[in-house]
């Protein structure tokens, strides 16, 4: 019996309702097995109905069962403790509420280990051991464990869909064949799985490639990474290098000014206290004549004032005037003018040049197109914060917020002249200029605007913005806007709202406006090639004290 007692394991001899080991186990009517005490309370929660069920195979007894402890099966259990019982499965060796249970365990079932296409039933390690040692068997369709067996059961007769309607794309079963898909393209599911497998490796394969060319893409996209790093990095050490040099030089002619002037210094204040001391000494030396004359002045006695006048030391040759330059004199500060003159001309050059400079820099460009932002959260990245030129601005124009606003006036501003200011339109241009890639919004008064992107003007002219071909405008009215470019005007359709976003894109030529509310819209849009820096601008219209504002945006 030990023998035998060592195959059993421990769900044959185990309580369904506890699932532990039997404890003063009993046999009710029907033939199954329970701890005593756990079929006593499933019991006692039956007593209302008076009907008392086996909770395994449901069968019910009147009246309720007395309950005897099977002697025989207790002294089989406490033989198996004893002789070797096999381990209980772990936990994880039963099914949870995600797994696939074995469907022939009783109590609590066991993970499935596989699922059966034919039987349509899942089994676990001990039940699935047929199907490996049955002829009949292992003929069978094994997979690994599925819950959605049932769905190959056809719900109208009841038949294992093992047929494929082309003509209505779904599986079937035979009967339906010749019943409601009569006449239908219908092939088996085997033969319609085999061209779909065909499709699904040419889809694979396409993947496959698509994945291949993407991570050459990719390869190359950190190739051009390492190119921009490596490239920025020569172009910052070369720039450090040539500014390290221009900063020698400038040290050097500093130097060289300051000694020269401190050596010419030094020869000026030589020479003048040279002179200082000629003329001090020649001072001395006509006081003691003086006193020696004015002595021999005051003889009473005629004699000897005659006798002695011939002894009274004559006029030394006194020191030439001439060598004293009279004139005014700017000693050092026709230097200063010369090193200021530098200074303005070395703005100037480094002004122009920067200018080259930073567009060299913003037009570098990678592989790959650029594609335009899809949000307002995305044009936001691209923020600039942008301010108002006072020098040129028109004199009817007034600036606030630290230069962010301007308002149409009834009289004109007192500003001081400036080559360029605006002196006929009401407009004015930002401080800053634009390249690379910029975005910023414009906010309107009661009165027309027109927001603009323009090279630096040549405000002699005094052109209105979009009256050449160096300036774009976007006007925007009350019930209306309008575009503006090189004197032609194109009515633009659009929501309205008091607010326009300007989205540039200096190396790409892309110029877009936007309407700004809930949502963004776009309004036009310019496709074309900047050569210059570029400036973003206002012009107003009536009525007085119109407003336009460029935004503080957080980006």
């Amino acid at each position: 019996m030990a023998q035998k007692g060592a195959q059993l394991d421990q769900e044959t001899i185990s309580c369904s309702i506890c699932l532990d080991l039997l404890k003063d186990p009993v046999t009710i009517p029907c033939g199954h097995s329970y701890c005593m005490n756990c079929i006593k309370a499933h019991w006692d929660g039956e007593d209302e109905k008076r009907i008392y069920s086996c909770p395994q195979c449901r069968q019910t007894f009147t009246p309720r069962p007395v309950l005897v402890k099977n002697t025989m099966l207790a002294a089989l259990v406490e033989e198996l403790k004893k002789t070797g019982l096999q381990a209980a499965p772990d936990d994880h060796c039963y099914a949870g509420p995600e797994d696939v249970a074995c469907d022939v365990c009783t109590g609590r079932k066991l993970k499935a280990l596989k699922s059966c296409l034919v039987c349509l039933a899942s089994y676990c390690e001990k039940h699935l051991q047929p199907h490996h040692d049955v002829a009949p068997l292992k003929k069978h369709k094994l997979m690994e464990p599925s819950k959605k067996l049932q769905e190959n059961i056809c719900s109208r007769h009841d038949e294992v869909m093992k047929m494929f309607c082309r003509t209505d794309q779904q599986c079937i079963c035979y009967l339906c064949s010749v019943d409601e898909h009569k006449g239908h393209d219908t092939v088996s599911a085997a033969a319609e799985r085999t061209e779909r497998q065909r499709e699904l490796e040419v889809s694979r394969q396409n993947i496959q490639q698509r994945i291949q060319d993407r991570e050459k893409d990719v390869k190359e996209l950190q190739q051009e990474v390492k190119a921009i790093n490596d490239s920025a990095d020569k172009a910052v050490e070369d720039s450090e290098v040539i500014f390290t040099e221009l900063i020698s030089l400038m040290e050097k002619r500093r130097s060289d000014v300051k000694q020269q002037v401190r050596s010419q210094q030094e020869t000026e204040v030589s020479r003048v206290k040279e002179l200082q001391e000629k003329l001090e000494q020649e001072i001395t030396e006509l006081k003691r004549k003086d006193a020696e004359l004015e002595e021999a002045s005051h003889t009473e006695d005629h004699t000897e004032f005659l006798q002695n006048y011939p002894s009274l030391s004559r006029l030394s040759e006194s020191t030439d005037s001439s060598s004293i330059n009279i004139r005014p004199l700017r000693y050092f500060e026709d230097v200063t003018a010369a090193v200021s003159e530098l200074r303005d001309k070395l703005q100037d050059v480094l002004r122009d040049q920067w200018t080259n400079i930073s567009l060299t820099v913003t037009e570098v460009d990678v592989l790959l197109s650029y594609l335009e932002p899809m949000t307002r959260d995305g044009f936001l990245k691209y923020s600039r914060e942008l301010t108002l030129d006072p020098n040129t601005v028109n004199t009817r124009l007034s600036l606030s917020e630290e230069n962010r606003r301007v308002t149409l006036m009834m009289t004109k501003q007192c500003y001081p002249s400036h080559p360029d200011r605006f002196t006929i339109c009401g407009q004015v241009l930002s401080r800053e200029s634009l390249t690379g890639r910029c975005y910023w919004e414009v906010e309107k008064g009661k009165g027309g605007v027109s927001v603009v992107v323009t090279y630096k003007h040549n405000n002699t002219v005094n052109e209105r913005f979009g009256d050449d071909d160096k300036s774009w405008s976007l006007g925007f009215y009350k019930s209306r806007y309008d575009f503006r470019h090189n004197s032609v005007q194109t009515p633009v359709s659009g929501p309205r709202s008091s607010r326009v976003g300007v989205y540039l894109d200096h190396s790409a030529g892309i110029l877009s406006f936007y309407s700004v509310s809930e949502t963004m819209t776009l309004l036009h849009r310019v496709q074309t090639t900047f050569t210059q820096p570029l400036y973003a601008g206002l012009w107003l219209d009536g009525p007085i004290e119109n407003t336009a504002e460029l935004c503080q945006l957080n980006s």
